[in-house]
């Protein structure tokens, strides 16, 4: 990709650069084809459109290029995304475990802190 010709004259704002670091972390030898799906993005949609949604796939860690799609046709369409994880088996899945009562009374048992005055931070 660094050697490919066409691409040598484009100034792409820095996220295509992370987006494309986070892909090669990710997919390996299959970052390139992830990649290229999503420059070829720009001969349909401006590149405005496809940045925003870039960076949101970034602040949502959804790397690959169907996430970019959605994401940027959602905006588009201005409608809510819904990423099903199932669609991207290669994605981490979020781990929350469910919240016992009994875990409040961390909060109950734990002496308060006092933020600093503006005395002691002078």
């Amino acid at each position: 990709m660094d050697q490919a010709a066409p691409l040598s004259g484009w100034q792409l704002p820095e996220c295509f650069a992370h987006l494309r670091r986070l892909l090669v972390a990710r997919l390996n030898k299959h970052a390139s084809r992830e990649y290229i799906q999503v420059l070829r993005l720009l001969e349909t949609f401006a590149l405005e459109e496809v940045t925003h949604a870039i960076e949101d796939a970034l602040r949502l860690s959804t790397i690959s290029f169907d996430a970019v799609r959605h994401l940027m046709l959602c905006r588009i369409e201005r409608r809510p995304p819904r990423l099903d994880m199932a669609n991207w088996p290669h994605l981490p899945l979020p781990s929350v475990r469910t919240t016992h009562a009994a875990d409040y009374m961390s909060l109950l048992c734990t002496p308060a802190v006092e933020p600093p005055t503006l005395e002691a931070t002078l």
